[in-house]
């Protein structure tokens, strides 16, 4: 368990975050994490929808309970948090 600083580009918002997450948590803590910042402040909430993890540029979703220690992350690496709808 560490401290572990990710880049938060959260969609909807026109600023990047420095956020500090635990090496432990899964990317859904980082969501959330993520979204303290965004949510509410320059980003609308979207109930019903789920925050998904990925890394800059990337079209694939990390799996919602992947460690961040199993992400193969680096430090200060910028991740992009999207809105999903949930699948029914």
């Amino acid at each position: 368990m560490a401290l572990f600083p990710i880049t938060s580009n959260f969609e909807g918002d026109f600023v990047l975050q420095l956020v500090a997450v635990d090496s432990e948590n899964t990317m859904d803590e980082v969501a959330a994490a993520a979204a303290v910042h965004s949510v509410g402040r320059r980003v609308r909430a979207r109930p019903g929808q789920i925050m998904r993890v990925r890394r800059q540029g990337s079209e694939d979703f990390l799996p919602r309970s992947m460690r961040v220690s199993e992400s193969g992350l680096k430090p200060t690496e910028t991740v992009e948090i999207i809105w999903e709808a949930p699948k029914h």
